[in-house]
């Protein structure tokens, strides 16, 4: 089998780099408390798109700081039940929610589903800005220079939970039933949503992103999707003196120290060559879960798409 990252065996048993900020949960419960008073202001619009069976809208909410979030929203028009189960499902890096199609499955299922674009990325959502240091390159590292509490995908994150919130106050949806998905950032959110919005029920990420940002470095594969660490570095500290600082900051917004928030049942997936989100770093969120937990390993596949675990996805999505 040919191996990119640790024996499979040592896979089972890594737990991360170790770099914790010791104040982490109280960092999250704060943020929690920052984003449950903000006004959402929600509003919905129905879409130009239309299909037999299904209402949808496009929704937009006031995020933290300011911003102004957009999400497809589709409904069941007939549906089975009073109260129907729900789906949130999140894009990967630098992308949007992609076509209303995608979606058309679940909703004609009975699932309510909503579809966020993240901030300041390739959709409709806004990004309110007043980060301190560089905005050129990339979401880990924007906000970096300032407050800890102004990290980029601290706000994202916290976009997810508050979207989650939203759609299970909804008087169709059952809040008891509402779970989460997507693959390389779609999949980090997964594990966000999940671990700050405690009433998910299942989530479903495959071959997760923002995990473990030593660990990449540790690799030398800060050259993909992680690239903006080695621009980091190079433009604005090119000896390391800050090297320690940097990753412990970056450590408030790496999943491995918030996934045993997770209460959710989590379905996993990886291939082991995967060079762009390494799968020590998925292993090593996936280890810190405590929650019901199983993880899907495939040998033989990349950073790439998977029709059979999309498949798995869907039957354990099903269960709601």
């Amino acid at each position: 089998m040919p191996v990119l990252d640790k024996p499979l065996a040592e896979l089972k048993k890594y737990m991360g780099s170790g770099i914790c900020p010791p104040d982490i949960d109280r960092y999250w419960d704060d943020a929690i408390d920052e984003m449950k008073s903000v006004d959402p202001n929600i509003e919905l619009v129905p879409a130009a798109f239309e299909w037999p069976g299904v209402k949808c809208y496009d929704m937009f909410f006031t995020g933290v700081r300011g911003a102004r979030i957009y999400a497809k929203l589709l409904k069941p028009e007939n549906p089975p039940e009073e109260k129907n189960p729900a789906i949130l499902r999140f894009h990967g890096y630098y992308g949007d929610s992609g076509g209303w199609h995608e979606y058309l499955g679940f909703a004609l299922a009975g699932f309510s589903v909503a579809a966020m674009d993240v901030r300041g990325q390739g959709g409709r959502s806004e990004d309110s800005g007043g980060y301190v240091g560089t905005t050129i390159k990339g979401n880990i590292v924007r906000g970096l220079d300032g407050d800890k509490h102004n990290l980029m995908f601290r706000h994202i994150f916290l976009d997810c939970a508050q979207l989650s919130g939203i759609l299970m106050a909804m008087d169709d949806v059952d809040e008891d039933r509402v779970g989460c998905w997507g693959n390389s950032q779609g999949g980090a959110l997964t594990i966000a949503c999940a671990a700050l919005e405690p009433r998910i029920k299942k989530a479903a990420p495959l071959h997760p992103f923002l995990c473990d940002y030593k660990r990449v470095w540790d690799m030398d594969l800060d050259v993909a999707a992680y690239d903006e660490l080695r621009y980091y570095f190079r433009s604005f500290d090119p000896e390391h003196l800050r090297e320690a600082e940097i990753f412990e900051k970056l450590g408030y917004i790496d999943l491995v120290n918030i996934a045993k928030r997770i209460k959710a049942d989590v379905l996993c997936g990886i291939g082991l060559l995967d060079d762009i989100c390494p799968p020590s770093t998925v292993f090593a969120a996936y280890n810190n879960m405590t929650c019901k937990k199983e993880i899907k390993v495939y040998p033989d596949f990349k950073h790439e798409g998977m029709s059979f675990f999309m498949d798995e996805t869907y039957r354990f999505l099903k269960d709601l």
